[in-house]
């Protein structure tokens, strides 16, 4: 039987924030814009939080409304807000808040995540999509809440920790959706991080998206009597034709067949919903792509 469609949207916004994260090279921007295309089109008031200053996420959501957060300005903001004005422009004159997170270990990560939950809570957007950090750093990121409650027993930054957990452990409010491709490296890659998320952080993980599916959805099936097929053309492709047809078609046969047995041991390893997103036939990905890649993302074919 073929496999059902389902539309994997209200899966992948079932909370508020969506932290995105993934090794670098699956494409996690990508998936990040593709998530909030898709939400955005379906009528939710969607806001694309980067982290790493990326020019290209911009391009790619094109008109969604994009927020750029880093370290240093979320610290400035934080220590604004909670009434230390002078230190903190005194801070940022000097240089000196640009190397605080060297000194104090977790508290870049917990101003960022504190400005992400101050998002959140205000109520103006229904899915906030962030363009996590690599999925190396992901842990740590969202394990740093833990570190610093424990470090400060109280006043504000253990108030801050406190209320970002809050933020984490709450299924409502916060999952995250890790990348993958279907090749080997990159599935046993995101096998180990969503354990060790789940053991260290204890955040809702939600679906996978496996990114650069080979999906053969509206072409003729490749398979044994394809080739028999190329070769049975004697008189309509000479030689070097046929033969040039018959490798790429080998070649696409052997990648389905290895995509195939990567998606079950993803499956066998890890149990959470996997989305497929295809490979485009493009060198790279525009907001265009971004929009079909969206529009395929609620039409889900498996391999």
């Amino acid at each position: 039987m073929p496999p059902e469609r389902v539309d994997p949207l209200p899966l992948l916004t079932a909370s508020r924030v969506i932290v995105v994260a993934g090794k670098g090279g699956v494409g996690k921007t990508t998936v990040t814009a593709v998530v909030a295309r898709a939400a955005a089109d379906a009528g939710r008031r969607v806001l694309v939080v980067e982290l790493d200053g990326k020019p290209a996420l911009g391009a790619l959501v094109d008109e969604i409304p994009l927020q750029s957060i880093d370290a240093p300005s979320a610290l400035d903001e934080y220590l604004r807000e909670h009434g230390f004005a002078r230190i903190a422009k005194r801070l940022s004159s000097t240089g000196v808040i640009e190397v605080v997170g060297t000194a104090a270990p977790g508290i870049d990560d917990i101003v960022v995540l504190g400005k992400i939950k101050q998002l959140e809570r205000s109520g103006e957007y229904d899915v906030i999509v962030v363009d996590g950090p690599a999925a190396g750093h992901a842990t740590t990121f969202l394990t740093s809440a833990r570190g610093l409650l424990d470090a400060a027993r109280s006043g504000p930054v253990h108030r801050q920790a406190r209320e970002v957990i809050d933020l984490l452990a709450d299924p409502a409010r916060c999952q995250v959706v890790l990348v993958a491709m279907p090749e080997t490296t990159p599935v046993n890659e995101v096998v180990e991080t969503a354990y060790a998320l789940e053991e260290r952080v204890g955040v809702q993980l939600g679906p996978v998206v496996v990114n650069g599916v080979d999906v053969a959805e509206g072409e003729p099936p490749l398979d044994a009597d394809a080739l028999d097929a190329l070769d049975a053309a004697d008189g309509v492709l000479d030689d070097d034709d046929r033969e040039a047809l018959r490798a790429a078609a080998e070649f696409r046969i052997a990648r389905r067949q290895m995509q195939r047995a990567e998606l079950a041991r993803l499956a066998e390893e890890l149990a959470l919903t996997q989305v497929h997103l295809p490979a485009l036939p493009v060198a790279g990905v525009d907001a265009d792509g971004v929009r079909r890649l969206a529009a395929a993302l609620t039409a889900e074919v498996g391999l």
